[in-house]
């Protein structure tokens, strides 16, 4: 579980395939610190396992499924990414609930810059616009951000100072994809409408006092 609130920016090492999966290795000094085998780490928003880690890197395997539904299939050595720790039990939740398990990517359609801020506007998938909401949470390349504005193809989201240069999006330009993870409840409402149904109705059994 992560909180979308980014420590570090990671550098692509190694990007090994391995037919239609493959092994990233990124250098993260401050992710490796205090981390282990096993322990997950989101990378642009997607949650990976560390398989093998020295004294500033990590290995993670990407399995088929991320590499077709994410932008890590894409990277290249040398490419900064998002790179977050899981939430420690106790922390403060300073952005929203991330699960690391993203829903697709979007496009970049424009940015409207404004004095000391930005407003990207991205592309919104038929299959994700019902789970996106104004003034709504939504994870962008693993970043959490509150959307600003959103239509029936599109939302926007706005760039304070400190994300546009703490995070890979203050680099991004018209065109580039990324990845986005909607709100968890979201989903679930959804799902719930999917079968018609509301809350659980009581099962009839007895409480306890």
């Amino acid at each position: 579980m992560f909180t979308g609130i980014i420590e570090e920016l990671g550098t692509v090492e190694a990007w090994e395939h391995d037919g239609d999966a493959g092994r990233l290795t990124v250098r993260a000094p401050l992710a490796v610190s205090d981390a282990k085998h096993g322990d997950s780490i989101s990378v642009s928003g997607v949650c990976l396992t560390v398989v093998d880690q020295g004294r500033d890197w990590f290995t993670a395997d990407v399995m088929g499924v991320t590499v077709t539904t994410s932008t890590l299939g894409g990277v290249r050595p040398g490419q900064k990414v998002n790179i977050e720790r899981a939430a420690a039990l106790g922390d403060r939740l300073g952005g929203h609930i991330v699960q690391g398990h993203i829903d697709g990517t979007a496009e970049l359609l424009s940015i409207d810059q404004q004095e000391s801020w930005r407003v990207l506007r991205f592309s919104l998938d038929p299959e994700h616009a019902p789970l996106v909401a104004r003034k709504g949470s939504i994870a962008v390349d693993g970043v959490s951000l509150t959307v600003s504005d959103v239509g029936a193809d599109w939302f926007e989201v706005s760039l304070i100072p400190e994300t546009l240069v703490a995070t890979t999006l203050g680099a991004r330009e018209p065109g580039d994809r990324v990845n986005i993870e909607t709100d968890i409840l979201a989903r679930h409402v959804l799902r719930l409408a999917e079968f018609g149904q509301g809350l659980p109705a009581p099962t009839g059994g007895r409480s306890g006092s």
